[in-house]
């Protein structure tokens, strides 16, 4: 791509098979060129990546990436270009780098109206013109019929998102291929050719498992169209790579339901009466009306007496909580920006604890009794779970704070004056444990409100002020105000 593309408008790609079946000792020249182009595209550190990205990283670099794309498709990490790895890699799939910050494009770009429009300029001969536009309907329902979001073709003029089928150039700097390559590709929501969606016109479009199948390849890139990303639960429709499926019935999966309804909201039922209504109870008296609620003011990050209800890092940011609100500093100053955490996590009202589990590219956010698994901005099924359910006992209805020890692969818990150790690879609670916070931490006190990792050292604080920690060594360096964080 000659020029970067703005946030709003990342380009979406779907790409098919990369190499084939290939011994998995000494790759040849090709299929280590192949496999270092399909790292760059997908699995780049440098934010977004367009799809003509050049990889540039050494061979050191190479391996370590290798190990991210195999973790995140849950094959064993082995750093080596092993067969499971090579199968994976020849897959159908989007283009759009797995790597992300969350499950929805950075800034979260989105439709700010209720009616979107669309318009098929160009049609494909595989298949009638009545069947193309019934199957790009009916996959633009899935998302209408779970959002407050409605859709209209149109015949003429310039509709929010145009769809056209092309082949090679197609006036967009990312020309199409041929046969057996991209599938499609797709824009994210925003101006001039936010959500506008392409699909290779040299590939056999059909409505069966045969060949691309319009409808589910049409499915996953209105959801780029609409703002979802990438998920890493492989039943779900925005899952990277392309499978078949029996697309009679189909219906948006919970993972891509419950990511779109983050953005939009959540449809309402029908406002039709009921056809056989129930007999209606007494009802209750109306209470007299109160006074106005009034909102509570933002807490102010430069307060010296500043106190955290929670901090972690999450994908290379720290996050400071206090009252509803979060502060995010990023890894390479860019200022302080600050938001409520039901606007990013909208069933999340407070969080007393929060830690990041990078290997499984998850968030655990602790409130009151119970706890949330989330990716990205999506709650994990069967979430919220009781503190029991992680291992601890039942007369904990609070925790004060978590951090997990990367090189231990173990998550600390505080409670009170003691704290328990928990094996993220066992799924449970190490044995000896809970243990007094001040003989096994010395030098940070007897209690912990929020702790993180920063750089390698670990951060307690308590009240408004925190210990910088070396962890190993079990020795406390130095002692800072919470407000150190905010630039103030």
């Amino acid at each position: 791509m000659e020029a970067a593309l703005p946030v709003q408008t990342i380009m979406i790609v779907v790409i098919l098979a990369l190499c084939g079946a290939v011994p998995t000792t000494s790759p040849s020249q090709e299929v280590l060129s192949k496999a270092q182009n399909y790292l760059s595209l997908f699995f780049s550190d440098v934010g977004v990546s367009a799809p003509s990205t050049v990889w540039r990283s050494s061979l050191d670099s190479f391996e370590v990436t290798l190990r991210k794309m195999q973790e995140f498709f849950g094959l064993e990490v082995t750093g080596q270009l092993d067969s499971n790895t090579l199968e994976v890699m020849s897959r159908p799939r989007c283009g759009f780098t797995d790597v992300t910050r969350y499950s929805h494009f950075d800034g979260q770009p989105k439709w700010d109206k209720t009616v979107v429009t669309y318009r098929i300029t160009d049609y494909t001969p595989d298949l009638s013109e009545s069947d193309v536009n019934a199957n790009i309907a009916k996959a633009l329902k899935l998302y209408s019929d779970v959002i407050p979001l409605d859709f209209k073709q149109i015949d003429s003029g310039t509709a929010d998102i145009m769809i056209m089928f092309k082949a090679r150039e197609h006036g967009d700097f990312a020309p199409f291929d041929g046969e057996n390559g991209v599938l499609a590709h797709a824009f994210s929501p925003g101006e001039g050719h936010g959500g506008d969606t392409h699909f290779d016109e040299d590939e056999n479009w059909t409505l069966t498992s045969a060949g691309a199948n319009l409808f589910l390849v049409a499915a996953h890139e209105f959801g780029h169209a609409l703002g979802l990303s990438h998920s890493q639960v492989q039943t779900a429709l925005m899952y990277p790579t392309y499978k078949y499926v029996n697309t009679e019935g189909y219906k948006l999966p919970d993972d891509d339901r419950e990511g779109v309804q983050v953005i939009y909201g959540v449809r309402a039922t029908s406002d039709q009466p009921d056809p056989n209504p129930q007999p209606t109870k007494t009802p209750l008296p109306t209470p007299r009306p109160g006074p106005e609620p009034t909102s509570e003011p933002a807490p102010d990050r430069c307060n010296m007496n500043m106190i955290f209800d929670a901090a972690a890092s999450i994908q290379r940011n720290l996050y400071f909580f206090k009252d509803g609100y979060f502060w995010r500093r990023g890894s390479s100053w860019n200022g302080i920006t600050m938001g409520k955490v039901q606007s990013v996590w909208p069933r999340i009202s407070k969080v007393d604890a929060a830690y990041e589990y990078k290997k499984q590219n998850t968030i655990t956010f602790f409130e009151g009794d119970h706890y949330w698994k989330i990716r990205g901005n999506i709650v994990l099924p069967g979430y919220p779970k009781p503190l029991t359910d992680i291992g601890l006992p039942a007369s904990v209805t609070k925790v004060d704070a978590a951090v997990h020890v990367s090189f231990t692969s173990r998550t600390l818990l505080f409670v009170n004056n003691k704290f328990w150790s928990y094996s993220e690879k066992r799924g449970r609670m190490d044995g000896g444990f809970p243990k007094f916070i001040h003989r096994e931490l010395p030098g940070i006190g007897h209690r912990v409100d929020a702790a993180f990792e920063n750089r390698g050292y670990l951060y307690f604080t308590y009240g408004s002020r925190q210990t910088e920690y070396h962890y190993q060594r079990r020795r406390a360096l130095r002692t800072l105000l919470n407000n150190r964080w905010m630039d103030c």
